[in-house]
Formats: C-alpha cells, structure tokens, sequence
C-alpha cells in the first residue's frame, strides 16, 4: 500500500527552518551568557499548576497526565487534585526550607477555583506564569485563530484578577503549538515563552507582533518525563540532576559564560510523601553551591536582556 501523494505536500517546506522567527545558531559561537554576582548556572524550579477536568478533550488532542478511564474517572481525578491539596503546599515548604523563588505554571482554572491557593503561592515570593485555561485548553494549528487568542487572553486575564499582575510568561499544555502562537502571544503582551526545546539559553522569536523570548524549558528533564515515562525513582531523578548540573558548570568553565538548567516538578508526582525528601535534598544541595543562581523564568529574562 502505497502513501497518498497529498501526504508528502507540506506549503511550509523549504531550505533552513519552515518558519522565519530566528535563524540557526549554535550555541557556543554566541557572546557569553553572564549572570549575576558572576554565578555559573542559573537554576529555574517551574512547577507545573494544573486542573484536570474530569472528561478530557480529545480535539486538538488529549493532554497528557490526563483522564485515562471510562468516565466518572475518578481514580486518576483524585490523584491529581492531590497535587493542589496536599502536593503544592509540600513543595512551598522545601522551596522556602531551600529559600529559592520557582516559577508556577498556572491553569487560569487553579486561580478561579482556588484564589486562597494561587494567593499562597504569590505570598511567598514566586512568579506565576499563564499555562492555558485548563487541562483541556491545548493548542494546535487545527484550532481557529480566533479562538487560540480567545484562549490565550482569557488565561492571562485569570491569573491578572487573581494576583493583580499580568503573568510575563506563557506556557502551553504538552509544549504544544500553533503556527501563529508566538505571534498571538507578543500580541497580547507575553514576554516570554517556554515551550521550544531545542537550547538550553533563553533566545529572541521576531513576529509580526513583535519579540517574544522563548526561555527553553526541557521536557527530558521532567519529573513526568524521568519519573512517570521512563519509571526511575526520585533518588534517580536527583542523581540525574546534579549530574547536569556538573556537565553544564563543566562545560562553562571551558567554553565561558552561564548556563541554565531547569528543573520543572509536578505537585502530584514529585511531592508524594517518599518523593519529596528527595526533591528537598536536590534543593539544599544545590542552593549550597558558590556557582548556582536560582531564579524564576522572569529573572532569568531581565537578566539575560540586561
């Protein structure tokens, strides 16, 4: 059975990128990054803050981490409202026990239905950032334009009304995307975005719409992705960063210049009550080095640009 020919016609094919928001750049021939009081590796805890609505959307796609039963899926429903129950307020204790700031990736869904908890968090010195509506708000390039901007402003409305501060920075469900979704973002204002993976230092998108800093946050370096994908335990997941975090102050020292590593978490994986002793060690450990800057993604940005 041979393949339909339309399946190999793709308008956006070319030499280079298919796209015209930055051109290739390897990161070694670029000026040095410098972070301050001449620290070595930025640092940058993002928790990711989600609500799961009970019946998943499949269309553009079913998020992942999401109901996986026959409906009332309350099995997997309970497990991840633990992470706004019990989960979160764990990691805002080893965060203020380690004394660094994290950036909250927020669902507009947790600010509506749970101000006191968004409030908590803003309380104790972290930066909010938008992360859709909720877990069934994901972005493709098959959903409307119109509606992607709906989406986009009535996230960062949410999370504006709740803290009174308008998030800087966009995170989307899955790291997914549509063609216009850098443009729609520096529309409405967004400063940064965190959903390209492909460096490991913040660089500048040109839109149409204006600049939008894209501050890379890894997926392979995920709770879900070492933790619930491949199956390694939370000691593994600590071993395993502090490891990155030896390369790249390594890789520093040779080639000049910061470096960045992010460490996203998850309140239902990582702050089960036998995970979070381990998240808590990998915080202490870390803040106890001379060359390591913790910073939230707005940090990270002003100081970048700076």
């Amino acid at each position: 059975m041979s393949l339909d020919p339309a399946y190999l016609e793709y308008p956006r094919r070319r030499e280079g990128y298919d796209h015209d928001l930055y051109t290739w750049s390897p990161m070694r021939e670029r000026p040095p990054v410098a972070w301050p009081e001449g620290k070595t590796l930025a640092v940058w805890p993002v928790v990711s803050l989600e609500w799961f609505p009970i019946t998943p959307n499949d269309k553009p796609f079913r998020a992942p981490g999401h109901m996986q039963t026959a409906y009332p899926d309350y099995r997997h429903y309970t497990s991840r409202e633990y992470g706004s129950r019990v989960g979160v307020y764990r990691l805002l204790d080893a965060f203020a026990k380690a004394g660094v700031n994290a950036s909250f990736a927020t669902n507009a869904a947790i600010a509506e239905r749970y101000p006191s908890l968004v409030a908590d968090v803003v309380a104790a010195g972290h930066e909010i950032i938008a992360h859709s509506t909720d877990m069934n708000g994901t972005i493709a390039s098959g959903l409307p334009e119109d509606e992607e901007r709906a989406l986009i402003a009535k996230s960062l409305d949410a999370l504006e009304k709740a803290t009174g501060t308008r998030p800087r920075g966009w995170h989307s469900i899955a790291r997914s995307q549509s063609f216009a979704t850098p443009r729609l973002l520096a529309e409405a204002g967004v400063a940064y975005c965190c959903d390209w993976v492909n460096d490991e230092l913040p660089y500048v998108m040109t839109t149409e719409a204006g600049e939008l800093v894209n501050i890379p946050l890894n997926h392979e370096l995920s709770d879900r992705q070492i933790i619930t994908v491949q199956q390694h335990s939370a000691d593994s997941y600590v071993e395993q960063m502090l490891d990155a975090a030896d390369w790249l102050t390594a890789e520093a020292a040779r080639e000049g210049g910061g470096r960045m590593l992010p460490l996203q978490v998850t309140p239902y994986i990582m702050a089960l009550p036998y995970r979070i002793g381990s998240l808590e060690t990998l915080l202490e450990t870390l803040a106890a080095r001379a060359d390591v800057w913790f910073a939230t993604g707005g940090e990270i940005l002003d100081s970048w640009k700076a």
